[in-house]
């Protein structure tokens, strides 16, 4: 890929600017003095932090939203006959997509890269945090709105950059990379890679692209990043996890309603065999203890003192949509989380058994695209065991076609067999509210998951409990 040289006096206009790393990228730009647009389908939060940094938004996508446009950034959820990208095909209007600009743009930061199929955002946001009260004033692009800066984006002024890097369609070995962590490797986004091995590859070439002088953090709890590291023919890289042989290991993990505290040891030539007691982490649940381990490996690499990282993961404030508590009706609590694939909603429950002992989980699941159900079906039927309840939602299609084989009767009954729990089927969201007025009782843990609308369903449920 050639170089993208940006003068300031272009105007570049974001097609799909509401997706959560375009209006990341798209505040990042603005605020380092370009001038910036962006169109969308519709206004939703992403778009409103783009509007708060003076970044103006189309609603609707029509040839004169590029009028004056002299580059385009397009997102790859936008497909290629749409009406900006056919006009700007005619005006000749340089075309890039957002991976090739966000590698432009942070090219002169030192960059932590984090990438995975799971746990990216908030090991991200975790990461950000440390340096930022190490007061190294960081760069941070993030797939999830971070509480303390209440965005998902920040330009910094200081050298080093945070990104979370999107493997769904190999835009991630792209960017430049001093550091990064990868949290684990999971049959996802086998639409566009069209096998799990050509997945695996790609993270092979993503490792080996990591320079002399960095430094790949690799979970080894994750057994195919355990196994594609025999392909790495040199060292440039460290794992983390529980697993005894990780060079930074978890040890003694203790579970509380708000917070998580563990052990770890440090195996390097640095630290010999360092144990660091008593971390707190203010967020719950095995995978985002996980997530710190990985994170705190990366900083201890960057010569961060252990008291620093300590303090910031104690005061971590969390990123929404990640195991967030909405509201508390009397002794009901609501918590809304992402999760969309079974290997986080397994690991989501079970951070919430770990804490709630004895009380009823009731799981609200809304499935995400019709291709990730048809393809990880019996991953998805047995991977709430964990749940007393599950009220079964529409798929959200995220513009896929409605696949007519899918039945959501035989779903809930696949799941009701393979989890050994009770499933029923919710038409919507009225029928949600109806359900839960007419069959929720006191003393019960309800959580929303789900990539879609399923959040804004929770969150309307305050009013009507």
């Amino acid at each position: 890929m050639s170089n993208i040289n940006i003068a300031k006096k272009e105007l570049i206009h974001f097609v799909g600017i509401g997706g959560i790393g375009m209006s990341g990228l798209a505040q990042i730009m603005k605020t380092m003095g370009f001038s910036v647009q962006g169109s969308d389908l519709a206004k939703n939060k992403n778009t409103d932090n783009c509007t708060k940094v003076g970044i103006k938004i189309l609603i609707g996508h029509a040839k004169k939203n590029i009028y004056k446009a002299t580059i385009i950034v397009k997102s790859t959820a936008i497909k290629k006959n749409n009406i900006e990208l056919i006009q700007a095909r005619k005006n000749k209007i340089p075309i890039y997509e957002r991976a090739e600009m966000l590698s432009n743009i942070v090219s002169l930061k030192k960059n932590i890269i984090i990438t995975g199929s799971h746990g990216k955002t908030t090991t991200t946001s975790l990461v950000a945090k440390v340096l930022s009260e190490s007061k190294l004033d960081p760069t941070i692009i993030n797939g999830g709105v971070i509480n303390s800066i209440n965005s998902n984006a920040k330009f910094g002024k200081g050298e080093w950059a945070v990104l979370e890097a999107d493997e769904s369609d190999g835009s991630f070995l792209k960017l430049p990379i001093n550091y990064s962590i990868i949290t684990n490797l999971d049959k996802e986004h086998l639409d566009f890679y069209k096998s799990y091995q050509n997945l695996k590859n790609t993270f092979i070439k993503f490792i080996k692209k990591t320079p002399a002088i960095g430094k790949a953090i690799i979970c080894l709890d994750n057994p195919d990043l355990k196994n594609i590291l025999k392909e790495i023919n040199r060292k440039n890289y460290l794992t983390y996890g529980f697993n005894e042989k990780s060079d930074y290991q978890v040890l003694n993990p203790k579970y509380n309603l708000t917070s998580s505290k563990f052990d770890l040891r440090v195996k390097s030539k640095s630290y010999k065999k360092l144990i660091i007691r008593n971390i707190v982490l203010n967020l719950i649940g095995k995978h985002n203890i996980l997530n710190a381990a990985g994170s705190i490996a990366v900083c201890l690499n960057l010569g961060i003192h252990i008291n620093l990282i300590k303090k910031a993961l104690r005061n971590f404030s969390g990123v929404q949509r990640r195991l967030t508590k909405v509201f508390i009706k009397g002794k009901n609590e609501f918590y809304d989380d992402y999760a969309h694939h079974p290997t986080e909603i397994a690991a989501v429950l079970e951070g919430l058994r770990n804490v709630y002992k004895k009380r009823k989980i009731i799981s609200i699941f809304q499935p995400h695209r019709y291709s990730r159900v048809s393809s990880l079906k019996k991953e998805f039927a047995s991977c709430f065991t964990i749940s007393d309840l599950v009220l079964l939602c529409p798929i959200y299609p995220a513009g896929e076609k409605k696949d007519k084989n899918y039945k959501p009767k035989n779903f809930a009954k696949l799941i009701g067999k393979f989890s050994k729990v009770q499933v029923v089927n919710i038409e919507d969201e009225k029928d949600l509210k109806i359900y839960l007025q007419r069959n929720l009782i006191n003393d019960e843990i309800v959580i929303g998951m789900g990539a879609g609308s399923i959040s804004k369903w929770i969150y309307n449920l305050k009013n009507i409990i």
